[in-house]
């Protein structure tokens, strides 16, 4: 008789999950769909407005200077705001799950800070007002450094997510006194200048930058899904994922690892873009749940169409003027982060 109970609950959460399992499938199709959407209307709108026949024409022939516009100044926007989105998000799903914290993210952990102290040393001392890439390659150089100061504490003193979240913090005030006290030191050029990419713009995406980009993103997203039942292990604690046969520390220090590539290739091309890392993932896990199988690729969507959003309006809402895109953002993750704060209960966080 408890035999029969038991294979009839066995049965009763198998149907349960085959029916989660397709229902996050269908949502899964919903936020592609509407991330479509949302990049038909960014090529359509601006200072010169397009229809969508016309937008969708000129990717695959020539229509004159419908095409020209859509080519060469809202594609690559669009290219890279969906990188951008793709790479926060993801980050920020990994950070979250590998460490058990809602709070982690790329830029709480210190990351963004260190991309910007990078930037503000090409700025202040490799005249990186008109030389982009020295910019580009020191937030590049100071993320990886923040990364490994990270993982070689936290090998030391043992892989455990309050280590790597407390080195994160550190670094965090660390790096972002450092450039105050550069900014102090720097001439109103250049003071304009870090103020300006601390903002975080898309003005500067080209093609170039886009390839760059793509592959310190796209590349290690298959190793997190790969990793994503070892992340749903994870969540219940580091002895009971040992107990289940996962490599805790290896798994945590490899996923930060590459997470910290993705939030490299995701600012160090356009600047601090704040609050994504931290609001896809809780959106995604809203909707979603917790199942890291659907919420990594749902935290990618998600992260995508927040970035574009913030974009579109960004270009769009105070014509001729483009607001930066990190000023939308945060204008968007702020009330979000405080609508947590305020509904989510005690066991949420």
């Amino acid at each position: 008789m408890n035999t029969d109970c038991l294979t009839i609950k066995n049965q009763d959460m198998k149907n349960q999950y085959k029916a989660l399992k397709y229902r996050s499938l269908v949502l899964l199709v919903v936020f592609f769909l509407l991330l479509s959407v949302i990049v038909v209307i960014a090529l359509c709108v601006g200072a010169s407005s397009i229809s969508v026949t016309d937008s969708i024409l000129a990717l695959i022939e020539d229509n004159g200077m419908a095409r020209s516009i859509v080519w060469n100044l809202r594609l690559p926007r669009v290219m890279m705001a969906l990188l951008i989105g793709i790479g926060l998000g993801t980050s920020g799903a990994v950070f979250q799950a590998v460490l058990r914290n809602p709070l982690a993210s790329p830029f709480t952990l210190g990351i963004g800070s260190s991309a910007g102290f990078g930037a503000v040393i090409a700025i202040v001392f490799f005249n990186g007002l008109v030389n982009e890439y020295a910019v580009v390659t020191g937030a590049f150089i100071f993320t990886l450094l923040s990364s490994f100061i990270i993982l070689g504490v936290s090998r030391y003193k043992g892989a455990t997510p309050e280590t790597m979240i407390l080195t994160g913090i550190a670094l965090m005030f660390l790096f972002s006194s450092l450039s105050s006290f550069l900014q102090y030191l720097g001439t109103k050029e250049e003071v304009h200048g870090i103020v300006f990419w601390f903002f975080g713009s898309l003005s500067k995406a080209g093609y170039r930058e886009i390839v760059m980009s793509g592959m310190m993103i796209l590349i290690p997203m298959p190793f997190m899904f790969r990793f994503a039942f070892d992340f749903n292990l994870m969540t219940a604690g580091d002895e009971s994922a040992r107990a289940l046969g996962v490599n805790v520390p290896g798994v945590r220090m490899f996923s930060i690892a590459l997470a910290s590539l993705m939030t490299s290739g995701a600012i160090c091309f356009t600047g601090v873009i704040g609050f994504i890392g931290l609001v896809a993932p809780h959106i995604a896990r809203m909707i979603f749940g917790s199942d890291n199988l659907f919420l990594i690729p749902a935290s990618a969507l998600i992260g995508g169409v927040l970035v574009l959003s913030a974009d579109t309006l960004g270009r769009t809402m105070w014509l001729p003027h483009v607001i930066p895109i990190g000023i939308v953002t945060s204008f968007i993750g702020v009330p979000f982060f405080f609508y947590l704060l305020i509904k989510k209960t005690k066991e949420y966080w």
